[in-house]
């Protein structure tokens, strides 16, 4: 594949009027490429031209990049809605899954907007924090566009209510339109997976009334009871996850093995589990799950909960545990993408920054023209799109040595190569 080739394709792809097209296309091929910092210095040099002319188009245009991941999303999500199978090679008795989790996005002080003090395990974090919802079908992953949190103060200085992540959530569920993603679909074929963090009334009630399941990580304080216990204890008595498991040693533990892909390692993993009937308060009926690996039994214990009365404990298990997916996309796009790299002052450049990030994420995901079937990892695609802009600037020397004093401009800019901090990416445009 030639440059031309990737730069046509990624303007079918996004469709940007001519004024914003070229610096759009290439501050988002600059994201699909590797480099060991993602900043706006990089991303000059990388094209060639000043720092300016993308921190301008970050600032002055966030609103495009939120209506073209939006764009992105549902057309990727179209394609393989088209020939949706059951999640996890038909093991499980859902197709589409919904993944919820938030991730921080780290800043080196408090003084850009919208910075906030996060409590994240071991210590304070510094940064901005993003709800991410995305898709999972056919074992893709798909991100929809995501939730920025918004501080007391920023809300103040910019005239908006301010809303807890929770609330965030529960709006967005209740206006994610699936249809407009996949078309005509069975509701109950819908699963919703979060962890405890999600394990709110209100979240999961919001679930129930778009007909879908959710498979949620429960927290050891969360008020549940028993088929039992639901109909000999008053409605006022409730008791703990935790406790009513205790109460409930006869039940036996089941065996579950569940394999592991991931090279180098052993192909499964053994876990055991209990599983009862019950209710979680405030939202109804649902199966209870005490999970634990089997080789560590007084180690950390899960609670899992789904409204889905059907399923087996073995699909509840496998379900949550594609949760994990969500994980490894906040691992990629940090890692290979730039997600935290960019520091501007102003969040709605950040706001910028992280939707073309994720709108990089989803094209390296399709099908690039001229990939190999064979390039699977992100590394490698990335490596497929390295090629392509290496052949511009070999093709560009080419077309210097055939001009009048063509060798000296030729030295003169490969001088210039030489002495930039990434010689070999410098796309000259």
């Amino acid at each position: 594949m030639n440059y031309s080739r990737l730069f046509h394709w990624m303007d079918r792809k996004l469709k940007i009027s001519k004024r914003l097209k070229e610096t759009a296309i290439i501050y988002v091929m600059f994201l699909m490429v590797s480099m060991r910092k993602h900043s706006m210095d990089a991303a000059a040099t990388f094209s060639g031209s000043s720092k300016s002319r993308f921190s301008k188009f970050l600032k002055n245009h966030s609103n495009l990049a939120e209506i073209k991941l939006d764009q992105l999303s549902k057309k990727q999500a179209k394609r393989f809605g088209k020939n949706l199978r059951f999640i996890a090679d038909g093991k499980l008795c859902w197709k589409i899954g919904i993944l919820i989790d938030s991730t921080l996005q780290k800043r080196s002080s408090l003084h850009s907007e919208n910075v906030k003090r996060f409590n994240h395990g071991q210590g304070f974090v510094i940064g901005h924090q993003w709800t991410n919802i995305v898709l999972f079908i056919n074992d893709v992953l798909i991100p929809l566009p995501p939730i920025a949190f918004h501080s007391h103060g920023y809300c103040r200085e910019h005239d908006i209510p301010y809303k807890t992540e929770h609330e965030h959530v529960i709006e967005y569920i209740e206006s994610l339109n699936l249809y407009d993603y996949i078309g005509p679909h069975d509701p109950k074929k819908v699963v919703v997976l979060a962890d405890s963090g999600y394990d709110n009334k209100m979240i999961e009630n919001a679930i129930v009334r778009k007909g879908w399941i959710f498979i949620f990580a429960l927290k050891k304080k969360r008020s549940v009871k028993s088929e039992k216990e639901y109909e000999n204890l008053p409605k006022s008595d409730w008791r703990r996850v935790e406790q009513t498991f205790k109460n409930h040693r006869r039940v036996k533990w089941v065996t579950v093995y569940v394999l592991k892909n991931r090279p180098g390692k052993k192909k499964r993993m053994e876990f055991r589990i209990r599983q009862i009937m019950g209710y979680l308060r405030y939202v109804g009926k649902a199966q209870l799950i005490c999970s634990e690996f089997k080789k560590r039994p007084n180690g950390r214990r899960k609670y899992l909960a789904c409204n889905d009365l059907k399923a087996t404990p073995r699909q509840i298990l496998v379900g949550y545990r594609i949760r994990w997916e969500i994980e490894i996309f906040h691992k990629m796009i940090k890692m290979l993408q730039g997600f935290e790299d960019v520091a501007p002052k102003y969040f709605r450049s950040v706001v910028a920054h992280v939707h073309w990030v994720y709108c990089a994420y989803i094209l390296l995901n399709s099908n690039l023209p001229g990939m190999p079937t064979t390039v699977k990892s992100m590394t490698e695609k990335q490596k497929f799109v390295e090629q392509a802009i290496k052949k511009k600037t070999i093709s560009h020397y080419l077309q210097l040595l055939s001009r009048f004093n063509g060798v000296d401009q030729l030295k003169s800019e490969l001088q210039q190569a030489l002495d930039a901090p990434f010689p070999l990416q410098t796309l000259v445009i």
